[in-house]
Order: structure tokens, then sequence, then C-alpha cells
């Protein structure tokens, strides 16, 4: 079958991969980038930092896709993603 343009599914679309680092000095325990990450990468450890205030925790690293919508949602700009390269 032709096709007027190559189909997504038939598309080599490369998915990155990120590493999510928290900085839990800054977090205030908000939990917007638990609530609303999209991959569920992230959720809410039992430790507190130094304010007093249960930071998140990182569940599974292997689901992060580098969307950095984290970062833009943190008010404390206590998180950020990496990206990840194969290193084969």
């Amino acid at each position: 079958m032709k096709y007027w343009r190559q189909p997504l599914d038939l598309a080599n679309i490369k998915v990155t991969r990120g590493r999510v680092i928290i900085i839990e000095d800054r977090c205030k325990g908000c939990g917007f980038c638990i609530e609303y990450c999209p991959r569920d990468v992230l959720g809410m450890s039992s430790s507190f930092n130094v304010k007093g205030y249960h930071v998140p925790a990182v569940l599974d690293e292997s689901k992060c896709v580098n969307c950095h919508f984290c970062e833009a949602l943190c008010p404390e700009f206590a998180i950020y993603s990496l990206e990840v390269t194969d290193a084969k």
C-alpha cells in the first residue's frame, strides 16, 4: 500500500530516556511533580528534608521520557531531568 506520507507506526521514532534529579533541600513537598507526571515516575518518600517536608522519590527511572514536565510544574525549581544516552 502506498501512502502520501509515512505513518507514525512505520517511522523510526527514538524515545528519549531521562534521569530525574531532585534537590531535596529546595523541595516544599507540594506533590505537583508526583500528581502530574504522565508516566508515574515519582512517588512520595517517607523521608523528610531539612525544612521538614516529605520529598518525592524516583520510583521507576526507566519510565522517564525526559519530558521536563516536572521542571515546569515545580514552584521551587527543586527538580529537573537529564537526557540519558545509551552507551553501546
